[in-house]
This record gives C-alpha cells, structure tokens and sequence, in this order.
C-alpha cells in the first residue's frame, strides 16, 4: 500500500486526541492524579480503542470519499468514541446533584457497571471498521472501486 503523510498525521493526532479528552474529562471532575490511576487501572482498554480509533480515521483520510465508507467510519469511530465517553461519564455523577439532574445517576451507574463490556464492544467495533476500510482499500486498489 502507498505511504501516504497526510493520513498517518490524521490518525495520529487522532488517537492521541481521544486520550486528551479521556484525560481533560478526568481532570475536570477529579483531578491529575486521579486521571493517571485510572490510566494505569485501564490502559488494557483505552491505548486498543484510541489506536483502532486514530487507525480508522488514518484509513478513511487515505481512501477517497464515497458514501459505503463515510457511514462505516460513522458508525464504528462514534461506537469508539463512544465507549471512551461511556468510560469517563460515570465521573459526572459527582456534579449531578448539583446541577440539579439527579434522574441521571442511575444512568452513569449503569455505564459505571457495564463499563469493560462498553470498551470491548468499542475495540470490536474499531477492529471491523479497520477491516471494512483495508478491504475498501484493496478493491480500490485492484480497480474494483
């Protein structure tokens, strides 16, 4: 497959700036320190969802737009991101009460709860995305496409 710059950029900052907003959520309800022991508790799951993440918007920056691949990039990068948000939303309950929106606090517990099988629908998720766009890839480049 061709080297293309433009794209490696793209998924790069890509993945890094889904961990920056895993981290900016952290710090904003908890703080620093918190942020990094829950890294270090979770990175197993959040470095496999950030780098499929940066990988499908590498991939989509590096094939042309057509409307079969716009809508499986949509589908499994906002499933990551997703799972990502599911992680670091059960942090809220802290400020929930205080912006008056208690109905919620089952919610986040229920995300709380389920919040390992949120990261492993999300890797799966960025695994068939990676898989749909390397084999959109491929037919491009056999002349399929």
């Amino acid at each position: 497959m061709k080297f293309n710059g433009k794209a490696l950029v793209y998924g790069l900052l890509s993945g890094i700036g889904i961990l920056l907003i895993y981290f900016s959520v952290l710090i904003i309800f908890q703080s620093y320190g918190f942020a990094l022991y829950e890294f270090k508790r979770l990175w197993i799951w959040l470095i496999p969802l950030s780098i499929g993440f940066g990988t499908q918007i590498g991939l989509y920056t590096s094939i042309r737009d057509t409307a079969t691949i716009k809508a499986g990039v949509s589908t499994s990068g906002t499933i990551s991101g997703g799972s990502m948000i599911a992680c670091c939303s059960h942090y809220l309950l802290n400020i929930i009460p205080i912006i008056g929106i208690t109905g919620l606090s089952a919610f986040t517990s229920f995300l709380m709860i389920y919040q390992k099988a949120f990261f492993s629908i999300g890797i799966a998720s960025s695994i068939i995305g990676i898989a749909f766009m390397l084999n959109h890839k491929r037919k491009m480049k056999g002349g399929l496409c």
